[in-house]
Protein backbone atom coordinates (compact mmCIF):
# COMPACT_ATOMS: atom_id res chain seq x y z
CA UNK A 1 0.00 0.00 0.00
CA UNK A 2 1.06 3.84 -0.67
CA UNK A 3 2.75 5.53 1.82
CA UNK A 4 -0.09 8.51 1.73
CA UNK A 5 -2.89 6.01 1.84
CA UNK A 6 -1.65 4.66 4.39
CA UNK A 7 -1.21 7.76 6.45
CA UNK A 8 -4.98 8.84 5.27
CA UNK A 9 -6.54 5.84 6.73
CA UNK A 10 -3.88 5.87 10.09
CA UNK A 11 -5.19 9.91 10.81
CA UNK A 12 -8.69 9.18 10.13
CA UNK A 13 -8.92 6.38 12.44
CA UNK A 14 -6.88 8.41 15.27
CA UNK A 15 -9.25 11.37 13.90
CA UNK A 16 -12.12 8.38 14.66
CA UNK A 17 -12.28 8.24 17.65
CA UNK A 18 -11.38 10.89 19.22
CA UNK A 19 -7.37 11.13 18.98
CA UNK A 20 -5.98 14.48 19.87
CA UNK A 21 -2.66 16.86 18.40
CA UNK A 22 -2.05 14.15 15.79
CA UNK A 23 0.96 15.15 14.20
CA UNK A 24 2.79 13.38 10.80
CA UNK A 25 6.16 13.68 10.48
CA UNK A 26 8.12 13.01 7.23
CA UNK A 27 11.28 11.17 7.85
CA UNK A 28 11.77 10.01 4.51
CA UNK A 29 15.43 11.58 4.53
CA UNK A 30 16.24 10.60 8.40
CA UNK A 31 15.96 7.16 8.13
CA UNK A 32 15.78 4.40 5.55
CA UNK A 33 13.69 2.20 7.75
CA UNK A 34 10.06 4.20 7.53
CA UNK A 35 9.42 7.24 5.95
CA UNK A 36 6.49 9.25 8.15
CA UNK A 37 6.01 8.97 11.96
CA UNK A 38 2.54 10.03 13.05
CA UNK A 39 1.86 10.95 16.47
CA UNK A 40 -1.15 10.74 18.87
CA UNK A 41 -2.36 12.10 22.32
CA UNK A 42 -4.95 10.23 23.86
CA UNK A 43 -6.41 10.95 27.68
CA UNK A 44 -6.36 7.42 29.33
CA UNK A 45 -4.78 4.44 29.28
CA UNK A 46 -8.14 2.80 27.71
CA UNK A 47 -8.45 5.54 24.84
CA UNK A 48 -4.66 4.70 23.73
CA UNK A 49 -5.31 1.10 23.32
CA UNK A 50 -8.77 1.91 21.48
CA UNK A 51 -6.63 4.51 19.37
CA UNK A 52 -3.94 1.56 18.48
CA UNK A 53 -6.59 -0.76 18.12
CA UNK A 54 -8.92 1.23 15.72
CA UNK A 55 -5.67 2.20 13.87
CA UNK A 56 -4.57 -1.92 12.95
CA UNK A 57 -8.47 -2.80 12.41
CA UNK A 58 -8.82 0.22 9.30
CA UNK A 59 -5.39 -0.40 7.84
CA UNK A 60 -6.58 -4.71 7.95
CA UNK A 61 -9.58 -4.12 6.62
CA UNK A 62 -8.44 -1.50 3.78
CA UNK A 63 -6.11 -4.62 2.81
CA UNK A 64 -2.33 -3.08 4.48
CA UNK A 65 -0.55 -4.41 6.65
CA UNK A 66 0.31 -4.47 10.48
CA UNK A 67 3.60 -5.63 10.88
CA UNK A 68 3.22 -5.46 15.03
CA UNK A 69 1.95 -3.64 18.03
CA UNK A 70 4.18 -2.96 20.72
CA UNK A 71 2.89 -1.27 24.63
CA UNK A 72 -0.81 -2.57 25.09
CA UNK A 73 -0.61 -4.02 28.38
CA UNK A 74 1.04 -0.85 29.68
CA UNK A 75 -1.21 1.46 27.98
CA UNK A 76 0.68 4.96 28.17
CA UNK A 77 2.41 4.42 25.17
CA UNK A 78 1.30 2.22 22.43
CA UNK A 79 3.48 2.02 18.64
CA UNK A 80 1.56 0.47 15.90
CA UNK A 81 4.13 -0.83 13.38
CA UNK A 82 2.58 -0.04 10.01
CA UNK A 83 5.84 -0.57 7.68
CA UNK A 84 6.61 2.68 6.29
CA UNK A 85 4.85 4.34 8.73
CA UNK A 86 5.53 3.67 12.41
CA UNK A 87 2.09 5.40 14.74
CA UNK A 88 2.58 6.33 18.14
CA UNK A 89 -0.47 7.12 20.58
CA UNK A 90 0.91 8.58 23.70
CA UNK A 91 -0.58 10.12 27.13
CA UNK A 92 -0.19 13.48 27.73
CA UNK A 93 2.63 13.23 30.34
CA UNK A 94 4.52 10.47 28.41
CA UNK A 95 4.42 12.64 24.98
CA UNK A 96 5.92 15.60 26.91
CA UNK A 97 8.92 13.57 28.78
CA UNK A 98 9.73 11.70 25.60
CA UNK A 99 9.29 14.51 22.55
CA UNK A 100 9.36 12.51 19.85
CA UNK A 101 8.56 15.89 17.50
CA UNK A 102 11.68 17.38 18.77
CA UNK A 103 13.88 14.44 18.32
CA UNK A 104 12.86 13.62 14.62
CA UNK A 105 12.95 17.12 13.50
CA UNK A 106 14.53 17.68 10.30
CA UNK A 107 16.40 21.11 11.28
CA UNK A 108 17.25 20.92 14.98
CA UNK A 109 17.13 24.14 17.07
CA UNK A 110 20.09 25.83 17.49
CA UNK A 111 21.20 27.96 20.46
CA UNK A 112 22.89 31.07 19.51
CA UNK A 113 25.32 32.75 21.83
CA UNK A 114 24.88 36.22 22.72
CA UNK A 115 26.76 38.99 23.92
CA UNK A 116 26.06 41.26 26.75
CA UNK A 117 24.46 43.99 24.30
CA UNK A 118 22.19 41.34 22.63
CA UNK A 119 23.74 41.17 19.52
CA UNK A 120 24.59 37.53 18.64
CA UNK A 121 28.84 36.64 18.92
Amino acid sequence: MQTAKLQRIAVAALEGIKGHDIEVINTSKLSSMFERIIIASADSTRQVKALARNVREKVEEAGGEVIGVEGEDSGEWVLVDLGSIVVHVMQPAVRSYYNLEELWQVKPKRATSRSDDGAAA
